[in-house]
């Protein structure tokens, strides 16, 4: 690693351990995660959520997407969507709603690249439940694989943002060629520090590193390696078969 590129890394690192400058200041978002962590309430947690009506309607579309083709019925009401979900579910949902506005608010070119890095993660999100769906024998909540899924590429999408207010604020630009080279490089350290550093849950990062196959399991329930199947095809997994 050259001096500059050790120098860039240094700087997105410190930019990803401020959940705030990553983030943004998400009105919702703090009380949401406050209200799951001390008691869980489900009354509280859709009266936060209702303060947000486009959260809101996302997590009622969500809800809906992740259903059986077979489930004719659709949540008809924001309560209904939410108890099914669970509190886990909601908050992953949410972070990922407000971190898409972030990554629309940036300047180009990091947008655009960002942007395609969505495309990506949600065309997994949307083939990985396909293929729970098509899947028999199991019980695995679609929710938690599309939850997952949407997190399939987070260290670059991470990464790139961190570069990309890094850039806004130095004196002269860094090339792209050094963040390029850096998640080539650096991607799984990187990834495993914002899981920690935004304060994502335990489980979440546990069923991410099945889903890369940098940890194993005997689950046949495990989320993540429904997950690992559509990655593996895609030539996605930070760990190769």
């Amino acid at each position: 690693m050259t001096d500059l590129e050790q120098q860039v890394l240094t700087q997105v690192r410190a930019i990803i351990s401020n959940e705030e400058q990553v983030i943004g200041r998400r009105a919702t978002l703090v009380p949401l995660k406050k209200a799951i962590i001390a008691d869980g309430d489900i009354r509280n947690v859709i009266d936060i959520v209702s303060t947000d009506p486009a959260l809101a309607a996302h997590l009622l579309w969500r809800c809906n997407c992740a259903s059986a083709p077979s489930v004719k019925t659709a949540n008809r009401t924001l309560k209904d969507a939410l108890i099914r979900l669970g509190q886990v579910n909601i908050y992953r949902y949410a972070f990922t709603f407000y971190l898409k506005e972030r990554l629309d608010e940036l300047p180009q070119p990091y947008r655009k690249l960002v942007q395609g890095y969505w495309r990506l993660t949600e065309s997994i999100a949307t083939e990985a439940v396909d293929s729970l769906h098509q899947m028999q024998g199991v019980s695995i909540d679609p929710d938690e694989v599309q939850t997952l899924a949407l997190f399939s590429v987070f260290g670059q999408i991470i990464a790139l943002t961190a570069f990309a207010y890094m850039n806004a604020e130095a004196e002269q630009c860094f090339p792209l060629s050094i963040i390029k080279s850096l998640i080539d490089t650096q991607q799984q350290t990187l990834t495993l520090e914002a899981f920690e550093s935004l304060g994502l849950d335990d489980e979440l990062k546990h069923e991410f590193m099945i889903a890369h196959n940098l940890r194993q399991t005997r689950d046949a329930n495990s989320p993540g390696l429904v997950l690992r199947r559509i990655l593996s095809m895609r030539g996605l997994l930070l760990n190769p078969l």
